[in-house]
């Protein structure tokens, strides 16, 4: 039986090791599950032993076939459980993901799949991530941040790099949700801040914004 600890460990591999397929050091992992690497280290040969990690001494670690299936399956129950907050119960996109964190480690498959049929199966997240399906399968959107976008661009929003409360309360404020036309019109050489036109507002946002808004071409 996996743990919630080790779920978490195998969540983290993936989403730090570029989907489960690069290497992670030790101490990366450690510092995103905000332990010592001894005790992270500890945990990956746990994770190794159960075929769900591939662990090398000084090199770091990736997630098996087996431990990328479990990775995308925890992933696919956390957004579907975003979906539901959102759609079915009006929680605004800053307050879900930390309900979602624990809703994510139930283990009721047919819970899982009831759940994605009773919301039309989403393919993405209220975030604009990919969900899933049960097979691990999910799509792939071609995007770019606000920062690569290109001056005189008209774009859509289509997501976030930083789903932090802070961050989602400055693009609720600011009236950028998904799906929302951006019209690229300077971007300032000296400290990368770019300005931006939303139905015919123009604003100027950071170098961080623009690093954490994803977008696609109009």
């Amino acid at each position: 039986m996996i743990t919630l600890t080790e779920e978490n460990y195998i969540k983290a591999i993936f989403h730090l090791g570029k989907q489960g397929s690069a290497t992670v050091s030790t101490n990366a992992l450690a510092e995103a599950m905000h332990t010592k690497a001894s005790s992270a280290t500890d945990m990956i040969k746990k994770l190794a032993e159960k075929n769900y990690a591939n662990y090398k001494k000084y090199q770091g670690v990736s997630l098996t076939a087996e431990g990328k299936l479990v990775a995308l399956n925890i992933i696919r129950k956390h957004r579907l459980w975003e979906v539901f907050l959102v759609d079915k119960l009006n929680f605004t996109w800053d307050q879900v993901h930390d309900v979602a964190e624990q809703l994510e480690h139930i283990k009721s498959q047919k819970l899982i799949d009831e759940l994605d049929a009773f919301l039309d199966f989403p393919t993405h997240d209220p975030h604009g991530d990919p969900i899933p399906d049960k097979h691990g399968k999910f799509e792939h959107v071609e995007k770019t941040s606000l920062s690569n976008a290109k001056e005189g661009g008209s774009y859509v929003c289509v997501g976030v790099n930083d789903s932090s409360v802070d961050f989602l309360k400055y693009l609720d404020n600011n009236d950028i949700a998904l799906g929302t036309t951006i019209k690229v019109l300077h971007k300032e050489p000296f400290d990368h801040s770019i300005k931006i036109a939303i139905d015919g507002r123009e604003l100027m946002v950071s170098q961080v914004v623009g690093k954490n808004l994803y977008l696609k071409e109009n």
